[in-house]
């Protein structure tokens, strides 16, 4: 390989990595080495940040609601885009572009916008605090986002495909899980990446519609700034476990996702 070329991609790389690698650093440190000056790498290691963590019940219960509601999302969103992608695939019916195109402009719009409706609306039928509450707001922005990427895969299925289905006798469910689902797997791999990075990472929505039962790990964060100051510690040893989740899913769709980028709306 030309070393002109590759030494400016190296380069990039290691930008990008420097932020992960100083939270990683510092989540081995004590405050006190954290405020003291710069160290490249921890002069006192300690795992007392992570031990704080997995042994505070409103630290690790933090991760579990936000593992909860982010996957009861990713399941909603997918369950709700399939058959609409597929509408919009192969039917053609009065303002089908229009509202294509309306369901793009819900992701537009910030998260902050339907705050107030929300919070009103779960309040009064008993869903404040709840991880079903957070999984069904997250769905205002995942599921237009999931029917666009699903709708390009989809289309790039042949009609074909359905009608010899339906010749040899197919209904419709039978075909749409058995032939039609495995065929745009890789779409729905690169869909569910989106949904629970979206859902993973939103706070707004999470973080007012919850208050103890059901909040997630990124409003328990604030918990690290008191009288005394920024528990830096702990917070980047969170901000470390945070990471976790999305590079799992990356590892596990990984497949899928390089070939839904290079096939797929994406």
């Amino acid at each position: 390989m030309n070393p002109r070329k590759t030494l400016p991609l190296l380069l990039y790389i290691l930008f990008l990595l420097v932020p992960i690698y100083w939270l990683l650093n510092m989540s081995f440190k004590s405050n006190t080495e954290i405020l003291g000056g710069l160290t490249l790498w921890p002069q006192h290691f300690t795992f007392d940040n992570y031990r704080v963590i997995f042994t505070d019940p409103s630290w690790y219960t933090g991760y579990i609601n936000s593992l909860y509601y982010v996957c009861l999302n990713t399941v909603i969103s997918l369950s709700v885009a399939l058959p609409a992608a597929y509408a919009f695939s192969r039917y053609r019916f009065l303002g089908d572009k229009h509202l294509f195109f309306w369901l793009l402009t819900n992701r537009m719009a910030p998260p902050a916008v339907f705050l107030l409706p929300f919070f009103q609306l779960y309040s009064s039928i008993g869903l404040f605090d709840t991880h079903i509450a957070v999984a069904l707001a997250h769905c205002l922005f995942n599921v237009p986002l999931a029917v666009w990427i699903l709708e390009g895969f989809m289309s790039g299925v042949p009609k074909e495909i359905d009608e010899t289905a339906y010749i040899d006798g197919y209904s419709f469910p039978r075909f749409f899980i058995k032939i039609f689902v495995p065929l745009i797997g890789s779409g729905i791999g690169v869909t569910a990446f989106f949904c629970f990075m979206f859902s993973w990472v939103e706070l707004l929505l999470a973080r007012t519609l919850t208050s103890v039962s059901a909040k997630p790990i990124a409003a328990v964060m604030t918990r690290t700034v008191s009288a005394s100051g920024i528990d830096w510690g702990v917070l980047a040893a969170a901000g470390v476990l945070t990471i976790l989740p999305g590079m799992l899913v990356i590892w596990f769709v990984r497949n899928h996702v390089a070939k839904g980028f290079a096939l797929g709306r994406v």
